[in-house]
């Protein structure tokens, strides 16, 4: 049996061998291998990168004379007069002829394949008519003709030239424009040998649809295809954008199998939900290719667009939009070609760039060389924009949006250029890394590389000597070097201006590069990368000619060249041939040397030195006797001396031939057969591999002997021992060893290796045949098996996990809107004679579909091999996409299947898993998520309100803070709409929509999201929802637990009963204003105040104090009967009724209390003095007076508190001490701050200073190093406890002394305050009784002055309403004033807009007004009315209280002007209301049966008789020389102010035409229309947003909003902007009215603005005056109209 066993397998393998013989026949035959010096694709690779080191480029020959122009190829074509344009970059190619060919495509749809060293053109060809420039409206980029202009690609395996073509669906239509509609682009695959097209091929892309879209399709008229085509495998993909933004210039990915021309992928930049109107993410990149790292992965960079699915929210790079806009994307490149998108970047400043058609996509994503790793960024990619920002990004990581520190990029490193960029890096690996950059109009720019610490950067190192063009068109970068020797690295750059071919040593020197040649090319195309074949450059120009650059440039003798001897006989000479040689200059012969293989000998020389004229001639003989079968070639070289400027001084003969041999001719290949790192005993029956023994002769080759050897070449040989198989030597069996080859065939041996045994092996064979003898060697080593350790690392990154079989690898739990990166390891812990470890199979989870996945396919990839000890790693992440809070945690998983030649090891599927998990927001249930769950993105206004409950408007929202609202009032389903706002109720919306709708982020976090107004197609308003599990079970809802219950007590608080109000004030003095008006908020803001007091009253109102005043008594528990605002559930008091709590651990001493002495009750002349010293301190509210009354009109917003807790005195803002600090006695932090607790901290001291809003300092002393801030407005953290006041700022402290420390001039003598300020420092018009009011109200304090010294005049007055002017009188100086005005309070008959309508009581359970509460311990009827400017009504009540509304509740009543009897806590000589009692006043006009005589019927009718005398002061500075005295000058001027404006304003009775259609508004009583205005490209006109509301906006809800601003815009028809200063960037502008067209949502009758155009309004100040009876006030005013 064992001798029959040869000759069965003698017949199969002689059979193979055939089969291979004839394949191996064909593929010679058919195609060719790829040229050593060929570039088939843009950049030479599918990196990009455009490093080169296979051309031949030698720097010496480059910078020499013999280096230039070689020849110039004019390109025949013409279309309608124009030549032809090459903007797709040439290809150079080796065919199967061994010949070097460039293929150059045109923008008139010509190829052409030319000899690359002659020029000549071998083959031509037309595809298709051009299309023409002129059916694209003007875009003439690329003009008059749009062929070709996407550098293509060849596939050497198949001799096929792959590219795009634009043209028209009619071929016959002559050589007019047939229209866009009529445009088509086709994909071509064009074979390389006689240009003729490929089966299957063309294709047509017209109507093809979006894979991620459907509504999406593609039209040729329209896109443009402009990037370098990529092959991947079996699949070529290309880039698609349009012209000059053009039409809808969305990108396009498309993907072709290259054999069958089906399309794999057909993938739009603008995916799904974006509606197929919008354009943009444009993927053109100057012509740059799409970039491969050839293991699966795809990368491009896009442009700008319109979606901005993205704004203000981080996104996590692994969860991308559908809109890839201004982007650098990698994709996975999936088994049947399709693309799946896996990671993406884009710059935190994404918007701005799309609004200045700044495209990041200008260039290629370049994936830079190994070289550039460093740690653990294995893959860094480089990429500029318009913008000239150059980016270097993790290509396995490529950062998202908004993820680096302070909502920036997440990136390797970023440049920001001069200027733009248009060009792709030039990269060059060696001596270091250098990246270069060419910017327009600037220098090219060098970076150097380093790796420091695991950390990578590229720092600016040189430039070029010389600038780039001043236009677009600069040229990709491209670095050559000498077969990758350092020190040979060339920089190539092209330009369309200048020099238009620059060469440069890639290696600076004294920060400069050092240029060595340059060139000058008429013409040369924008964006060029210089392309090379062997030793020669080429470059295209736009008016169709090619040329070449190399050397020699000229040759001074043209000589038989090649010459081509065919086949001859192996050892046969042929016959001599003559070669002939003329010289093109005169020229003297030095030398003739032949080089190159002993194949050729030359004879019959000429005597040498021969010197020859112009024309003459000189030969000599060469013959053919080939030493070797196959093709033999050999140079003669003549070696010349000229003086002719621009010839070389060598001219090559090139020599060819065939050999062949008659006879039998042995080959054996290898020669030496090596078996690496067999693991011993892992294979049953050993190891195989091959060796082919080929008959290179014509004739049957015969095997006379073989022998055996394990010792050396040279014997001695041995006998092999016989087995089945074949004979055996040492560990090694031959298989299939032959007795006879026919003719030119190889016969294939099979040597196995028996690895049952470890050790060193080998056998040697000598091969004796009748066509020679030859030996080969076989060797083999099998060690110890390898062993395979796999590791993970802890989710803390900082150790590591050892896999077990069927125990997942975890990351734990990761936060939605987060990634956790974590490293699989694999070590081959063998031993150290061991064999190395193989991964043998290795499909990692990337670009799989889930929230885990791989970085890339190249880590750890199959084919991985590590020596013992090694160990490698790949980098996994889990990214959890963004979601709401209160979202239920879900479980992601991913797989990666691994195997490894560890015997032990065995096929694994190692499972990952991840935990995805959102913040939960209480309150909690036991396992720690929230009650309330997020239910999705509803519908609002579906029709009206879905919720009717508005718990809030806070610029600090969150969905926490609103769930704890809600929680608070019991209701089921709770909802953040417009960033700020929380509602409330007991019933689910009607509509549920898709979450993309509900995009604002909430004002407090913006990684919340607070409802939205839609996405493209859907405008409207959306609510964020969230339902309490407890009673909604997703489909149906229960009502919460009713009540009302009395709260038995909470935060140490216990409940007192229900208290009455005091009779002449308040039961407690202090009011606060929580969030949500519960018990618990109002104990939580009493507690953290100090008060032991806290009590509820009205259903809302929260009220502290240390004792219970003004006669209030305990009363019946049913009294209090109104619920909480806030929480049905408990009862919060009742009109005059608290429900009373009490501090049961709290004990405040009375100096420590908060003082009541500013309460309702007037204050006495003996309370808390306060003295001005010399140094022209002001304390309390009297300021120094360097300027008129007028200047400081009545701050509506956030204030200085000047007295706190009526120990406590306003210095000034105070600048941190350089050294140590300010005050350091002690120090005390508290997140809910306020002034009032720093100050009880702080007791016993003489100063406190509050910092950073949080922190309370206290001290005796201030530091010398400290100083009084020049910018007093430094001061603007609101004290996170009281937002109504500040509380310091970064390094800038809020300075308060106490009250006995003010009366000391000794004490204070180093501070200088300047006058105490609001942050919000400038002034803004507004009504001239307002600002007389605030100047009374600053002068008058609830504390009463008296001065200590004789440095102090007080000028006091009640300007408004009347009071007596008092005299101070010093004993250095006086001034008197008096005037004949009423000398009692008195009720305020008129303020601006508003006459008095009388005193009226409170509602029955409800709020007579209840619109608007603005509480002001400085309060009078010009700051209320002001407050309330915007409603119909305004009351004051409890002498400090001021409420507004455009309705009454139900039960008020009218009744006697006399029981309205409260003095206005900041105007003692004006009624403010009482007790449960409002001094109402109405806005142009009166309510019926008003009291009071000063009332009028109608908003014209004729003034009252009443008329108000009033004084206008302005205090001057110090009058006297002397710096020891204050003295205040009064200049006094009396008016009479009527309590009506009908003498200024028009009567509605005017002939007045009505309008027939929607108008442009004029305005208001305060506002007059300006014009309409376009919005800056960067940044606002306007700098406040104060409402957004999408259907009740009109002009005069923005206006009446925006009344204490100087200017108001309406925008996009629902958003209102206020401003004091205009942002006049140069490219704001007026526009027409017709550019604001949208109608506002509340009023259709009128316009409001329009998409960045805003309908803007100037407080008008003459106007303003009139309408409320004054005359004008002149302001100072920031910013200037347009």
């Amino acid at each position: 049996m064992a001798s029959l066993l040869p000759k069965m397998v003698m017949p199969r393998i002689f059979f193979t061998t055939l089969v291979f013989a004839l394949v191996l026949s064909f593929l010679i035959e058919n195609v060719a291998s790829l040229g050593a010096t060929d570039t088939i694709t843009w950049g030479g690779d599918n990196s990009r990168t455009g490093y080169q080191t296979n051309h031949n480029m030698d720097p010496s020959v480059v910078a020499s004379s013999q280096f230039g122009q070689l020849f110039k190829t004019a390109l025949p074509g013409n279309y309608n007069g124009a030549a032809e344009q090459i903007y797709s970059q040439p290809l150079v190619y080796t065919t199967s002829d061994g010949i070097q060919y460039v293929y150059l495509a045109t923008t008139q749809n010509n190829i052409y394949k030319i000899n690359a060293k002659t020029g000549v053109i071998v083959t031509q060809r037309n595809l298709h008519i051009p299309f023409l420039t002129a059916d694209l409206n003007g875009c003439v980029d690329i003009n008059p003709t749009v062929g070709v202009t996407a550098t293509g690609v060849i596939d050497p395996s198949t001799d096929t030239w792959y590219l795009t073509s634009k043209t028209y669906a009619d071929q016959n239509g002559g050589n007019g424009a047939q229209g866009k509609p009529n445009g088509r682009y086709y994909v071509h695959a064009i074979n390389v040998n006689d240009l003729t097209e490929r089966p299957n091929f063309p294709v047509d892309l017209e109507n093809t649809v979006a894979r991620n879209n459907p509504s999406r399709s593609f039209n040729g008229g329209i896109h443009h295809q402009r990037p370098a085509l990529l092959h991947s495998g079996q699949f070529i993909y290309a880039g698609f954008a349009s012209h000059c933004v053009q039409y809808n210039f969305t990108g396009w990915i498309m993907g072709w199998d290259k054999a069958t021309g089906a399309t794999v992928e057909r993938w739009a930049t603008e995916g799904a939900g974006v509606p197929n109107t919008t354009p943009g993410a444009g993927v053109w990149m100057s012509g740059g290719g799409l970039t491969s790292d050839d293991a699966g992965s795809l990368f491009f960079a896009s442009g700008n667009g319109y979606a901005s699915q993205l704004s203000t929210i981080p996104v996590n790079g692994r969860n991308p939009p559908t809109s890839l806009e201004e982007a650098a994307v990698h994709m996975t490149i999936n088994p049947d070609g399709s693309l799946t998108i896996v990671d993406f970047f884009m710059p935190f400043e994404k918007t701005q760039l799309d609004g200045a058609d700044r495209d990041l996509g200008t260039t290629p994503l370049e994936l830079l060389p190994s070289q550039f790793s460093c740690g653990d960024i294995k893959r860094i990619g480089v990429v500029t924009g318009k913008s000239g920002k150059t980016y270097f990004l993790n290509m396995d990581d490529l950062g998202g949006y908004q993820n680096g520190p302070n909502k920036q990029d997440k990136i390797v490193g970023v440049y920001q250029n001069e200027n733009s960029v248009y060009s792709g890096a030039g990269v060059y690996p060696l001596e270091g890394g250098y990246i270069y950059i060419n910017v327009i109009q600037y220098p090219t720019h060098v970076f150097k590389f380093s790796c420091s610490n695991g950390v990578p950067s590229f720092t600016k190192v040189a430039d070029a000597p010389t600038k780039n063009s001043y236009i677009l068109g600069t040229g990709h970068g491209t670095v050559t070097s000498l077969n990758g020797q350092a020190g040979t690295g060339l920089l190539w750059t092209s330009d369309v201006q200048g020099s238009n071919l620059r060469i440069y040593k890639a290696v600076p020197e004294n920060d400069l590069l050092t240029q060595i040649n340059q060139f000058n090319i008429p013409s040369v195309t924008k964006f060029t990368r210089p392309v090379f074949g062997n030793g020669i450059c080429y470059i295209g120009t736009t008016q169709g000619a090619l040329y070449a650059f190399g050397s020699p440039v000229n040759l001074p003798i043209n000589c038989t060249s090649p010459y081509d001897f065919g086949v001859a006989n192996l050892k046969t000479p042929t016959a001599s041939v003559t070669l002939s040689c003329t010289a093109s200059v005169g020229v003297t012969v030095n030398n003739i040397t032949l080089t190159g293989d002993p194949n050729f000998n030359i004879s019959g020389l000429p005597t040498i030195p021969l010197t020859l004229g112009a024309g003459a001639k000189f030969s000599l003989q060469a013959l053919f006797n080939p030493q070797a079968v196959g093709p033999q070639s050999s140079d003669v070289l003549v070696g010349t001396q000229n003086n002719a400027a621009g010839y070389s001084t060598s001219t090559p003969v090139s020599l060819r031939g065939t050999g062949q041999s008659v006879n039998a001719l042995l080959s054996i290949s290898p020669v030496t057969l090596a078996f690496q790192g067999a693991i011993a005993g892992a294979s049953m029956g050993g190891v195989n591999q091959s060796v082919i023994i080929t008959n290179q002769g014509n004739s049957p080759l015969t095997i006379s002997q073989i022998q055996y050897s394990i010792v050396s070449e040279t014997g001695p040989f041995i006998s092999p021992n016989t087995t089945s198989s074949g004979p055996r030597v040492s560990a090694f069996t031959f298989i299939g060893l032959p007795d006879t080859i026919p003719g030119n065939t190889g016969v294939t041996l099979t040597v196995n290796f028996d690895t049952s045994l470890p050790g060193n092996f080998a056998a040697y064979l000598k091969v004796t045949s009748n066509g020679g003898t030859k030996v080969f060697d076989v060797v083999g080593t099998a060690g110890s098996p390898p062993v395979a350790l796999l590791e993970f690392q802890t989710i803390n990154g900082t150790g590591w996990v050892k896999y077990q079989p069927g125990t997942n690898f975890t990351f734990g739990n990761v936060t939605e809107n987060t990634t956790r990166s974590l490293k699989m390891r694999i070590t081959n812990n063998g031993t150290s004679d061991g064999a190395r470890l193989s991964l043998t199979v290795s499909k990692p989870p990337f670009g799989v579909a889930g929230i885990i996945g791989a970085n890339n396919q190249v880590d750890l990839a199959e084919g991985t091999t590590l020596a013992p000890g090694e160990n490698a790693t790949a980098t996994l992440y889990c990214s959890v996409p963004k979601s709401q809070w209160n979202v239920d945690p879900y479980a992601g998983t991913a797989v990666w299947t691994l195997n490894v030649d560890d015997p032990n090891f065995g096929k694994q599927y190692i499972q990952f898993d991840c935990m995805a998990v959102s913040e939960q927001a209480p309150p909690l249930r036991p396992n720690g998520l929230g009650y309330y769950r997020y239910t999705g993105c509803f519908k609002e206004n579906n029709p009206g309100r879905q919720l009717k409950t508005q718990f809030y408007g806070n610029d600090n929202n969150t969905g926490a803070m609103c769930i704890s609202a809600c929680a608070a009032a019991g209701v089921t389903f709770c909802a953040t709409q417009y960033n700020r706002e929380c509602w409330g109720g007991p019933n689910i919306p009607i509509q549920r929509v898709d979450d993309v709708n509900c995009d604002y982020p909430c004002a407090g976090d913006i990684n919340q999201i607070c409802g939205g107004n839609g996405i493209a197609g859907n405008a409207g308003s959306y609510l964020s929802l969230f339902a309490d599990s407890r009673y909604f079970d997703g489909n149906t809802s229960t009502a919460p637990p009713t009540g009302p219950f009395v709260n038995p007590g909470v935060g140490g608080y216990t409940s007192q009963g229900c208290y009455t109000e005091g009779t002449n004030g308040r039961a407690l003095q202090q009011q606060i204003t929580p969030t949500t008006r519960t018990i618990a908020n109002c104990v939580t803001g009493c507690s953290a105040k100090g008060y032991i007091y806290a009590g509820m009253e009205y259903g809302g109102e929260c009220w502290c104090g240390n004792s219970i005043n003004n006669g209030a008594k305990s009363t019946a528990a049913t009294d209090c009967s109104m619920t909480c605002s806030d929480n049905a559930t408990e009862y919060c008091g009742a009109g005059s009724r608290l429900n009373l709590y009490q501090n049961g651990n709290l004990t405040v001493s009375s100096s420590s209390a908060p003082s009541s002495s500013t309460s309702g009750s007037a204050p006495t002349s003996t309370s808390s003095s306060i003295s001005t010293t010399s140094s022209l301190t002001s304390t309390s509210s009297v300021p120094p007076t360097s300027t008129s009354s007028g200047s400081a009109p009545t701050q509506t917003g956030p204030q200085i508190k000047q007295i706190v807790s009526g120990t406590w005195a306003y210095q000034a803002c105070w600048v941190e001490a350089t050294t140590g600090r300010a005050l350091s006695t002690k120090m005390y932090a508290n997140d809910s701050m306020t002034l009032e607790i720093c100050g009880v901290f702080c007791s016993g001291n003489t100063y406190f200073g509050v910092e950073y809003g949080r922190e309370c300092w206290c001290g005796n002393t201030l530091s010398a190093t400290s100083k009084n801030a020049t910018n007093q407005a430094d001061c603007n953290f609101l004290c996170p406890g009281d937002k109504t006041t500040y509380c310091g700022a970064g390094s800038r402290l809020q300075l308060y002394a106490a009250m006995s420390a003010a009366t000391s001039s000794t004490s204070r003598s180093t501070l200088h305050p300047p006058t105490p300020i609001s942050p919000s420092s400038t002034a803004t018009l507004t009504n001239l009784s307002t600002i007389l009011s605030s100047t009374s109200s600053n002068l008058l304090s609830d504390t009463s002055v008296t001065s200590t010294d004789s440095s102090i005049v007080s000028t006091t007055s009640s300007l408004l309403t009347g009071t007596s002017v008092t005299t101070v009188t010093s004993s250095s100086t006086s001034s008197t004033s008096t005037s004949a005005i009423p000398t009692g309070p008195a009720i305020v008959p008129s303020v601006g807009a508003y006459n008095y309508a009388g005193c009226y009581t409170e509602g029955t359970g409800v709020r007579a007004l209840s619109g608007g509460f603005f509480p002001n311990d400085t309060n009078t009827i010009a700051s209320c009315a002001a407050s309330c400017l915007a409603f119909t009504y305004f009351g004051a009540e409890y002498g400090r209280e001021c409420w507004c509304g455009n309705s009454f509740g139900t039960g008020v009543a009218l009744v006697a002007d006399g029981d309205c009897n409260m003095l206005c806590s900041g105007d003692r000589s004006a009624y403010c209301g009482a007790g449960n009692r409002l001094s109402v006043y109405v806005k142009n006009g009166t309510v019926n049966g008003g009291s009071s005589s000063s009332t009028s019927s109608t908003p014209s009718s004729a003034p009252s008789s009443t008329s108000l005398s009033f004084t206008s002061s302005s205090i001057s500075s110090p009058s006297t020389s002397s710096g020891s005295s204050l003295i205040s000058s009064t200049t006094t001027s009396t008016s009479t102010l009527a309590s009506s404006s009908s003498s200024t304003i028009p009567s509605s009775s005017s002939a007045t035409p009505s309008p027939t259609g929607p108008v442009v508004s004029t305005g208001n009583s305060n506002f007059t229309y300006y014009s309409c205005i376009s919005e800056p490209s960067s940044g606002r006109l306007l700098p406040k947003q104060v409402l957004n509301n999408g259907t009740g906006m009109t002009i005069e809800l923005c206006l009446s909003t925006c009344y204490n601003y100087q200017y108001a815009g309406v925008e996009y028809g629902r958003e209102c902007w206020c401003g004091n200063s205009l942002n006049l960037a140069t490219d704001v502008s007026n526009r027409t009215d017709s550019e604001c067209s949208f109608l506002c949502p509340g009023n259709s009758t009128e316009y409001c603005g329009a998409g960045g155009r805003l309908s803007l309004y100037w407080f008008d100040n003459v106007k303003a005056a009139a309408n409320s009876g004054n005359s004008p006030v002149t302001l100072p005013v920031n910013g200037t109209m347009i």
